[in-house]
């Protein structure tokens, strides 16, 4: 049975929960900066960071739920290695983003359907619209869109999110298999909007690094373990097209068919560590000049290794070859800084 949460909130501004000492005081100029021209096709700072206000959270079924909105900015889609931006419209209001995680283990869940709808005095405003999954430098992985609103006013919120198709294991195994349903009322004022700041950063514009995460207690940032601190064997390092693949050896863990190790490879961004969802992975492994696994690394979802692409091998050695081929890079929206990154991915090698 679905259970729907209805929650009314104040709406909290998230402009002071930003890590890294970020000013988003008040600005005179309301126009975002044009995207840089001779930007590289790595992570880099953005031209800018949006203030965001925070609409509530809540809980449904075994999820929990985070939404909140900032001011209509652009994005990009990705299909295959072709990206093509979203531009703001003057028909946009806002910005809708969504965070979900698995609440007993606090796991952002980067990879399922979230598909929204919005009444106002019962007429209907957006009707079963699906958000995009995204990535960006500031909250991480997302769902979210530019959304057009009727006026001022209050609004509810309906979400209807899963079930994850995403292989699950560890903790996870056999959860996250329903949908869930849940409510937010959002007190929506075009002024306020108007009023939402943003940080221009200036001569870091176009640097190769990504501002800081969002510092909150009560949401996940959904960041990836440092390589070191992964379970299992590290078993190396390596980076394509400034994506981080960090692969570990481990038990095969609970979710997961097969007997012997288990090959665990972490994609993820440099700078802040994002799981990078929505990849087509396979790896091969030889020894002593024979291959004794080739196949392809299937997206899963763990409690400590968070996405990840993972298959049983029969055993793992000393002096072991891996080879990781990228089929597909990330087919997930970004948000600006990451839009460049993530599509021209190389095979990697790493010995055991």
């Amino acid at each position: 049975m679905e259970r729907r949460t209805i929650l009314t909130a104040g709406g909290a501004l998230l402009g002071t929960a930003l890590a890294g000492c970020l000013d988003l005081s008040s600005n005179d100029e309301r126009e975002q900066p044009d995207v840089l021209d001779d930007r590289s096709t790595a992570v880099y700072i953005p031209t800018h960071i949006d203030e965001m206000k925070m609409v509530g959270t809540a809980s449904a079924g075994q999820y929990r739920f985070a939404l909140s909105y900032s001011r209509p900015h652009r994005f990009w889609l990705v299909t295959g290695d072709r990206r093509r931006q979203v531009e703001v419209t003057d028909e946009d209001a806002i910005h809708l983003m969504l965070t979900a995680w698995e609440e007993s283990t606090g796991t952002v869940v980067p990879t399922s359907n979230a598909v929204i709808s919005i009444t106002r005095d019962g007429e209907t405003v957006v009707s079963d619209t699906a958000l995009w999954p995204m990535l960006s430098q500031n909250m991480g992985v997302h769902f979210g869109d530019n959304l057009s609103l009727d006026g001022d006013g209050t609004y509810e919120v309906a979400v209807d999110f899963g079930p994850v198709e995403t292989r699950l294991s560890g903790k996870l195994a056999g959860r996250l298999s329903e949908q869930a349903s849940v409510s937010f009322d959002l007190e929506y004022s075009g002024s306020t909007v108007e009023d939402l700041s943003f940080d221009d950063m200036g001569y870091r514009a176009g640097e190769p690094d990504a501002v800081d995460p969002m510092a909150m207690d009560t949401v996940p940032s959904g960041q990836a373990l440092p390589a070191a601190e992964l379970p299992g064997t590290l078993l190396g390092e390596a980076t394509s097209n400034d994506g981080v693949l960090a692969a570990v050896s481990l038990p095969v863990p609970e979710g997961v068919d097969g007997d012997g190790r288990y090959l665990a490879v972490s994609v993820r961004t440099p700078y802040n560590r994002y799981p990078l969802p929505f990849m087509s992975l396979s790896a091969s492994v030889t020894r002593d000049g024979s291959t004794v696994f080739e196949g392809d690394l299937t997206g899963t979802l763990h409690e400590d290794l968070a996405y990840h692409y993972g298959a049983v091998v029969e055993s793992l050695q000393s002096g072991d070859q891996i080879s990781i081929a990228i089929g597909a890079p990330p087919q997930i929206a970004r948000h600006e800084g990451y839009e460049t990154a993530f599509l021209d991915m190389d095979a990697v090698e790493l010995t055991v």
